[in-house]
C-alpha cells in the first residue's frame, strides 16, 4: 500500500496546488481584481483589528494576488503606521518590516522583483498589531499555503511558543483560493483569520 503522506508526496501535492491556484488568480481580469480589492477593503476596514491597530503590515500584491492598496491608503489617511515586508539581503529566512511612506519610498527590489522600502525605519514583528499577508491557498481552519520559502512562518514562529495574540495574522485571498483542507507541517504558523472578496474565515473576534 502506498503511503500518500510521505514527505515527498506532501511536497508534490503542495507544488501542484500552488501551480493550480496561481493560475486561478492570474486568470482574473483587471476589472475582477479591482472589484475584489474594493470588496476586501469594505470587509477589513470595518473590523476591530483594523480600526484599533496602530501598526499594520501590508504587502505589495503581485502574481494575481488580491490587492490591499485601498486599505493601505485608508490606514495612512487615519494616521496609522504602515509597514511593508523586506527580505534579508544576506539570505536570511526572516522578514523585517519597514515604514511604507509612499510609492516613491519603495527604493529597491528583492530577489523576486518585489519592491521594498529598504531605507525606511523598521518595526520589530512583535510590535505590530495586525499583519495582512498574502497566500496561495487556504482552508477554513486558518491554515495557509504560501510560496514554500517559509518567510512568514519563520518570522512569526514566536506565536507558536506564546499565548500572546499579537500581532494578529490575517491572510488575504480571492475566494477561488479556498480548498477543503491543507497538508500542515509542524513549523507552519496558523492564521488568526482569512478574508476574501466574499467572506471571513475563522475570524469571529477580528
Amino acid at each position: 500500500m502506498t503511503d500518500t503522506n510521505s514527505v515527498a508526496d506532501i511536497q508534490a501535492r503542495k507544488k501542484l496546488l500552488r501551480k493550480q491556484m496561481r493560475l486561478k488568480r492570474r486568470s482574473l481580469g483587471k476589472l475582477q481584481q479591482l472589484q475584489a480589492a474594493r470588496a476586501l477593503y469594505r470587509r477589513v476596514v470595518r473590523s476591530i483589528a483594523f480600526r484599533f491597530s496602530r501598526r499594520i503590515a501590508f504587502t505589495v500584491a503581485r502574481d494575481g494576488e488580491i490587492s490591499p492598496h485601498l486599505l493601505l491608503r485608508e490606514a495612512q489617511r487615519r494616521g496609522k503606521r504602515c509597514y511593508l515586508p523586506v527580505m534579508s539581503r544576506f539570505g536570511g529566512d526572516k522578514l523585517t518590516f519597514r515604514l511604507a511612506k509612499s510609492q516613491h519610498s519603495l527604493d529597491s527590489r528583492n530577489r523576486y522583483g518585489i519592491p521594498e522600502p529598504v531605507r525606511n525605519k523598521a518595526c520589530p514583528p512583535r510590535m505590530l498589531g495586525l499583519v495582512l499577508l498574502p497566500l496561495v491557498a487556504f482552508d477554513t481552519s486558518g491554515n495557509r499555503l504560501g510560496m514554500g520559502k517559509g518567510y512568514y512562518d519563520h518570522t512569526f514562529a514566536f506565536l507558536r511558543r506564546s499565548v500572546r495574540r499579537r500581532p494578529l495574522l490575517l491572510g488575504l485571498a480571492h475566494e477561488c483560493q479556498r480548498v477543503d483542507a491543507l497538508d500542515i507541517a509542524a513549523w507552519d504558523v496558523p492564521l488568526h483569520g482569512i478574508v476574501t472578496d466574499q467572506a471571513w474565515y475563522k475570524a469571529a473576534t477580528i
